[in-house]
């Protein structure tokens, strides 16, 4: 089957959103397919389209329905579909659902917050991370706590450091900071915050192989966010057996599990702080968070998400 992977995301981009498209892609040729990935369809032969991002892809959802009324159609819904676009520009994000025959979402939770009428249509794919490549050695001279996202107001960026400002002075716990600053004022905010805190550093954007080492020699990963659809650095800290600190959206509880026991409100400075001082000293807590990520690591195997997608393009063309 000749498929069309459409992504708001450029080729050479760092986004998660093509290198997501990409690895789906490499799972679909895997599997026998033809498949190419751009960032639009314009017309192009394909016997199928996945369209990542309903708001983002809907012109070219709208064109490859129009030329190809009858050909399958799957939609991949982000976090900003589910907890933005939906709400801000309903018309158009409903649109492109109403337009698909299969939807996808990345986490457990995703069917909460996709309208009734579109449900059937559902399925959850989990976004896999490849087991580490190092051994997981914590580092000694500190307890460790990485953040890893990019300075962005919807990934709360500077909450860590700010909760870490908060723990008792015999506290040997360092936030390490992992990811972009997209213009001058985010840099300055960084430096600013690393000023306040001796207990934050920011490291700006690093390659995924030292992102992926530096987790390996972490002993904790706080995910912030706002809003998410699923971040794969909580499935990469999830693999690695790296416990996780992290915000109440159904982006992570739909990936930790609803009786996650490392939940905190967002924007509670005072509760992360709570729990990371509790992280650091109750070995209990601490080994019975690292249990469950094992427990939920078989979830984020690189070969059950391929089979998943398989099975999926699979029953389309059935």
């Amino acid at each position: 089957m000749r498929i069309r992977v459409i992504t708001p995301a450029a080729r050479g981009s760092r986004s998660g959103n093509r290198a997501t498209a990409e690895r789906w892609a490499r799972f679909l040729r895997a599997g026998g397919h033809e498949v190419a990935v751009a960032t639009d369809y314009t017309g192009e032969p394909a016997d199928a389209l996945i369209a990542l991002h309903a708001w983002r892809s809907a012109g070219g959802v709208a064109r490859f329905r129009e030329h190809h009324p009858h050909r399958p159609l799957v939609v991949a819904l982000t976090g900003t579909d589910l907890y933005r676009f939906q709400h801000t520009d309903p018309e158009t994000t409903h649109r492109t659902m109403a337009a698909a025959d299969r939807l996808v979402g990345i986490h457990e939770a995703v069917a909460d917050d996709v309208p009734t009428a579109y449900r059937d249509k559902l399925t959850v794919i989990i976004q896999s991370a490849e087991p580490p490549r190092d051994p997981r050695r914590p580092v000694k001279s500190e307890f460790r706590a990485l953040v890893i996202g990019h300075l962005r107001d919807v990934k709360d960026p500077f909450r860590a450091a700010r909760a870490a400002r908060l723990l008792p002075t015999d506290s040997r716990l360092m936030v390490h900071h992992l990811g972009l600053a997209p213009d001058a004022d985010w840099a300055a905010a960084a430096h600013a915050e690393m000023a306040a805190s001796p207990r934050y550093r920011w490291h700006g954007e690093l390659p995924h192989w030292r992102v992926r080492r530096a987790l390996s020699r972490a002993h904790l990963l706080i995910h912030p966010s706002l809003m998410e659809g699923g971040a794969n650095a909580v499935g990469e800290a999830v693999t690695a057996r790296v416990p996780v600190l992290a915000s109440a959206i159904p982006g992570n509880t739909g990936l930790l599990g609803r009786d996650y026991p490392a939940i905190f409100p967002t924007e509670d400075t005072e509760a992360l702080a709570e729990l990371m001082q509790r992280a650091e000293t109750d070995t209990g807590f601490y080994d019975r968070l690292a249990e469950h990520c094992r427990q939920r690591a078989p979830l984020f195997a690189p070969e059950r998400e391929a089979a998943d997608w398989r099975a999926l393009v699979a029953g389309l063309r059935g």
